[in-house]
Order: C-alpha cells, then sequence, then structure tokens
C-alpha cells in the first residue's frame, strides 16, 4: 500500500509503501496521532525502515493501494 504523509512547512511529501496488512492498524495510529493522543506517529515501511512524525507537524496523509504507474501511451 502507497503511505504519503505531508509535513507543514516542507515542500517534499513522505512517500513510501506498507505492507497492505498493516492498513487497518496504520489508519487507527494516524487517527491516534491526528488526534493527539500520541506525539509521534510511528511507521515502518516495505523495506523494514522505521519512520517517524511529530504529530504536530502532520498537514496530511494519504493511504492507498499499491499499483503499477505506467508511463507513456502503452495499452
Amino acid at each position: 500500500m502507497d503511505v504519503r504523509i505531508g509535513v507543514t512547512q516542507v515542500a517534499r511529501e513522505l512517500a513510501f509503501e506498507v505492507d497492505d496488512a498493516q492498513r487497518e492498524d496504520l489508519h487507527g495510529r494516524v487517527e491516534a496521532a491526528l488526534s493527539g493522543a500520541t506525539d509521534v506517529l510511528w511507521v515502518t515501511d516495505r523495506k523494514g525502515r522505521d519512520v517517524a512524525i511529530p504529530s504536530a507537524k502532520i498537514a496530511y496523509v494519504e493511504l492507498g493501494t499499491s499499483e503499477e504507474r505506467r508511463i507513456g501511451f502503452g495499452g
């Protein structure tokens, strides 16, 4: 699943992939971070790297499906 997180006062968004099985768990952790229940949102990507985002700096979170992106005129 693709995850994109916008951070306030930063031009680029954070983009990474997580396992599809983490969707519900990640959704709950994002809600907790945005409600102020936790100070830091921790996410582990498919490669095993941990990413920490301060909850107060999260502008938006987009949880999507992993899909192949095509470029060009192929069919």
